[in-house]
Order: structure tokens, then sequence, then C-alpha cells
């Protein structure tokens, strides 16, 4: 029995082939695998003692022979394969051990030339992955160090790996060489300026017990990129499994708090924001988070910019939520959470210095591709488009809205005071009712006046500008552009309110 082996990744590797060997293979090697071998004490036969031919072109052709592939291709069950073999002096490889350069960790450094990519692309390696994985009835192909302890397990016990093993480790290495030609496809089609094509890679990270609704199955899928602000990264620390719909949830909770640097909490549910605040500690950020919205905050998720606190946790404690997410939890914040066992409780990391990622949402037979909406202006004075001007206090409270109301379902209305939020209006078809809900919330707390409205869209009449005047707004933002701007203005200049156009629109759908 014969293994070629010629890896990039060298982990496990000295240790697999001195068992092999030890079990009587043989074993055939390439380069810088044959030197780490033989230094190890290894026996080895070169490649080049197989082919009869030298590596030539600094390396780039030495497996790419009759006497490598025919070896690995030919059918031990077909006449006319066996007679080709023996005319040309070809024996058997029954095992291939092979992993690829490491085309993606080279292409992630800082400064990597075009000519650095090139040399990094493996041409023999996934030849022989492909050509052992198709004879996979008759050879063993090996592209993973985790599978090493397996295939050994067999050859000790039964001489050989069993067909099924066979047949499981030949789709490992299609995929392995899929992922690898789909990583250099985007690579080379990037440099080449072409978009026509997507290719995605990713790994599941565990079964649902079902999606939105019970008779739906589920998966969750990671990218293996985005770690900061992400799930697929998370640490639990606490409670049941996620569901389809905490996942969902906890995303959209996320994604808001990513737009704060000073102690900010959001209370959310149904992938919108019920409560939200910040504060001069983390304390008063939850606590007026929580007070935004005492009765929508039942069965819903809680996240945090900062570490949750026994004060917090004790706050938290007689709540039924479903979800907490900090970037930490004090040992006490935790024994006080953990008694509440279904709840889960998860470490984020929450580094703000990634950069956004791409966005992606399946539609009946396609999918739709954005950039993730991580820009948000700062209000500024210099936006006032009304004879009122902005006091400074409206401009944090703008500031603050326009952060939420993004994060809010179209169309969305977020009206907001002293950095807290007191009423959200979400997802209606028309903006005047979305308005009415935030607004009658706000009042319904008992805060009639000095109130900030923010909108997603533009305002395309003077009725939610008049509507907001009734229950005691002072200060509107929003993105401006509607041919009816004016109207808008006219009527928040009869009505003494300051209102300030961004210029950006931040529609959630």
């Amino acid at each position: 029995m014969r293994a070629l082996v010629s890896v990039s990744d060298k982990s496990g590797l000295v240790e697999f082939v001195g068992q092999l060997q030890a079990l009587g293979w043989e074993i055939i090697a390439t380069g810088g695998t044959q030197r780490l071998l033989e230094e190890k004490g290894i026996k080895t036969i070169g490649i080049s003692e197989v082919t009869g031919f030298p590596e030539i072109c600094d390396g780039r052709v030495k497996t790419l022979h009759p006497k490598v592939h025919g070896a690995l291709l030919a059918r031990r069950d077909c006449e006319s394969h066996l007679e080709a073999l023996r005319e040309n002096g070809i024996g058997f490889i029954d095992l291939v051990c092979v992993n690829l350069y490491p085309f993606r960790q080279t292409i992630s450094r800082e400064g990597v030339t075009m000519e650095d990519a090139i040399e990094n692309i493996d041409i023999g390696g996934p030849s022989m992955l492909r050509s052992a994985a198709k004879n996979y009835r008759d050879v063993t192909v090996v592209c993973n160090p985790d599978d090493y302890e397996q295939v050994l397990e067999e050859i000790r016990a039964n001489g050989n790996t069993s067909l099924d093993t066979r047949l499981k480790l030949s789709a490992a290495a299609y995929t392995h060489t899929a992922q690898y030609d789909a990583c250099i496809a985007t690579y080379m089609r990037e440099k080449a300026g072409l978009a026509e094509k997507l290719f995605l890679e990713f790994d599941a990270v565990q079964t649902l017990r079902y999606g939105e609704n019970p008779h739906q199955s589920a998966k969750f899928y990671s990218d293996h990129q985005t770690t900061a602000f992400s799930l697929a990264y998370a640490e639990q620390l606490g409670g049941k499994e996620l569901s389809y719909n905490n996942i969902q949830d906890a995303n959209a909770a996320l994604n808001i708090v990513r737009e704060f640097d000073e102690p900010f909490c959001t209370a959310l549910k149904h992938m919108n924001p019920c409560g939200a605040a910040i504060g001069n500690t983390i304390e008063e950020a939850w606590q007026a988070a929580y007070e935004a919205d005492k009765v929508s905050i039942y069965g819903g998720i809680v996240a945090l910019n900062r570490e949750v606190t026994a004060k917090v946790a004790e706050g938290m404690k007689p709540i039924f939520l479903e979800i907490v997410m900090a970037p930490s939890f004090s040992p006490e914040a935790l024994e006080i959470l953990s008694t509440k066992k279904n709840l889960r409780i998860l470490k984020v990391n929450m580094d703000k210095s990634q950069t956004s990622q791409d966005q992606y949402v399946g539609v009946n037979g396609g999918l739709l591709v954005q950039k993730l909406d991580t820009t948000t202006l700062t209000i500024e004075e210099g936006m006032c488009v009304t004879d009122a001007r902005p006091t400074a206090q409206q401009l944090c409270d703008m500031n603050f809205g326009w952060r939420i109301v993004k994060h809010v379902k179209s169309n969305a209305i977020v009206v907001v005071k002293d950095g807290h939020t007191l009423g959200v209006g979400a997802g209606q078809m028309n903006r005047v009712g979305s308005a009415e809900i935030a607004l009658k919330e706000a009042q319904a707390a008992g805060f009639t006046s000095d109130l900030t409205l923010a909108s997603d869209g533009f305002l395309p009449f003077d009725d939610t500008v008049a509507l907001a005047a009734q229950y005691g707004v002072t200060a509107i933002v929003q993105p401006g552009g509607s041919i009816r701007d004016e109207d808008a203005i006219k009527k928040a200049n009869e009505l003494g309110i300051t209102m300030l156009f961004t210029g950006m629109r931040h529609f959630k759908h």
C-alpha cells in the first residue's frame, strides 16, 4: 500500500505518516513535506523517483504526471485500466494526503501583492485531490488533519478505510477544492472588475429546532469572516439554545448597539426597539430603556454596550427576557442571571474597528446583496431648514433619535427626550400612522412637551408636522428630499418647530 503526502498545513502530519509507515505503508512525498518527514526519521520516496521527472518551474510542476494521476484514477475493477498501468510501469497509490497552499491567508495579509497571491494558487494539489476523490472506491483522500485519527483507526482494524468513509472523505475533498477555487475566483474577478457572479461560503453553526414557525426547518450558518457584533461568534454563558427568531432579533439589537459609544442599552421585540437609552452609566441606560416601555419588554431581548453589573442584573431578574447580550458580565451579575435557567446569556465581541460587511437577503429564486447600513451622519445645526434654530439639548436628542430610527422597520417614527425613547412607530403603511403610534405612546407615558421626533424617510406632507405639534414636539429630524419639503418647512415655521434635513435616509424593510 502506498500513500502520497503533500501538505501545506503540517499539523499532526508527522504522527499520521509515522503510524501509516508503522502499519507497512510506503510513503511518497514532495518538497517541504518530504524534508520535514525525513528530518523526523520517516523514510520517504521522492515524487521525482516515482515520475522519473524532476520538479521544474520552481516547483510549479511536480505531481502533474501520468505516474501520479494514472495511479490515482485507474479503476481496480477494470482490466483495461490495470493493463494500462502494467504497460507503463505505474503502481497504485492508495491514499492521498493533501491540503492546499494558503491562498485565503495570503490575500488577507496587509500589503499583499498580486504576485504573492498568484504564487499561492495551488495547481497540483487540487488536481490530486480531485483524482483521488473521483476514484474513492479504491483510493482514500484526506485533506483535513481532523480526519487523520479515524483513517488510522480503520486501517489498523481492517487494513484499509471503509467504502462509506472514503465516500465522505471524497465529498470533503471536493468541498475543500470548491471553497479554494471560489476564493481564487472571487479574488481574480475583483481584480478584473467583474461582478456578474457571486460565490459565498458559509459553514453550519447549528441546526435549529425550527424556523420562524414550528413547521419550518432551519439552520444557522457562519461566514467565518465577521466576528464582531456577530451571534455566530458569541459565547453563550447560560440558557437554552438560540432559536431562529432569537437570532433575527438579537442581530437587530446588535446593529443598534453598534451605533453608540456612550453607555447604552436597548430592549427589542420583533426586530424593533421597544426601548432604548443612553446614560452616564450603564445602570442609568438600563433603567431608562426599561422604563421607556415596561410592557413591550416582556419576552424581549436586551443588549448593552458595557459590562453588565450586579445592579443591572438585579433589575433584570424579575422580568421575563429571552436574551441578554453584552461585551462582558461581572461574576456577580452572571451568578444572578444564571438563576433564570432559560435566559440566554451571550457575551459578544463589540469591537467597532471591523469594517462593514455585506448583507444578504433571500428572495424567491434570488438573492439581494448590499453593504450593511453602518453610516450615520452627525446631526449639526447647519442642517436646520427652519426659522427656529435647535438648542444644544435638541441636537443631542436628534442625534440619539436619528441613530435609533434607522433600525426601526419603515415607515419609522421615533419620539425621544433626554436621551431615551418615549414612543416607537414601526412598519405602518403610511408615515403619519407611524407618527400617531409613537406620539400616543409618549403621551400615555406622561410626556407632552419639548419632544424630538425622528423620521427614517422624508415627510411627504405637512400632516405629520401638524400632528407632532399637537403632542408637544418642538424638534424634528428627517432626511428631506420630498417635492413637498416646502410644505413641511412652512408648517414647522408656523408652529415654531425646529426641523433639520440630513440628506440621507435609512429605510429598513
